[in-house]
């Protein structure tokens, strides 16, 4: 049994904030999503693709360059995130490769079934209202498109979500700690995600608890 949810802010749009996150080594992980996005993508190689909560935009760059026929949009609501990422993507040199858009995932400025891939790492935590995200997603789903949301979930107590952070974030600065733990604290249990998606209409996904922290959401639209 897990403690009971406690929301945190949807939007990380303030300086210190969105530079303490972008510059934090996040590499290992952002790695292993795109290596699991692109074993779930297999051969849609000339996809349309969408990054939902895109933040600094690493993710983003990382998919280009590993798919380089893929078509990316990136969508944050936040305007300095998406700044951050565009720079990034030009030092990376796959500027022409990402169009960057603001965007609210509740209500998404995406054509109705317009995107063959559909992907997203740690937004859901931070969206209170997660069934009208999923009913977006659902939207701009083409029949059939893939669909990976990886998030953290919410650990059984603060004692575990103070030790997760001890464990995995203990060379980090105190802002990054803090902004850990509460989006464990944020996250939302497997059983409340599967409710989401049958709220949403979307069914036959695979909802699974992937280590300490992670859950991996996978599915089709």
């Amino acid at each position: 049994m897990s403690m009971e949810r406690s929301p945190e802010p949807e939007l990380m749009d303030l300086a210190d904030e969105v530079r303490a996150y972008a510059q934090a080594d996040f590499a290992a992980v952002n790695q292993r999503f795109v290596e699991r996005l692109c074993e779930l993508t297999g051969g849609r190689l000339n996809a349309a693709v969408v990054d939902l909560g895109c933040g600094p935009g690493d993710i983003a760059i990382r998919a280009a360059k590993a798919q380089p026929m893929w078509h990316i949009t990136a969508i944050d609501a936040s305007k300095p995130m998406l700044d951050w990422a565009a720079n990034a993507a030009q030092s990376a040199g796959v500027a022409d490769r990402i169009v960057w858009t603001i965007g609210d995932a509740k209500s998404l400025p995406l054509a109705t079934g317009g995107f063959d891939v559909i992907f997203s790492n740690s937004l859901l935590h931070h969206i209170t209202d997660a069934e009208a995200m999923w009913r977006e997603v659902k939207r701009i789903a083409k029949p059939g498109a893939q669909i990976f949301f990886r998030d953290l979930y919410r650990p059984a107590s603060q004692v575990v979500a103070r030790r997760i952070v001890a464990t995995h974030a203990a060379t980090a600065t105190k802002l990054l700690q803090e902004e850990f733990y509460r989006s464990l604290l944020s996250a939302y249990s497997a059983v409340e995600i599967r409710s989401q998606l049958a709220q949403a209409d979307l069914y036959g996904f695979s909802v699974n608890e992937i280590n300490d922290r992670h859950i991996d959401i996978i599915g089709t639209g």
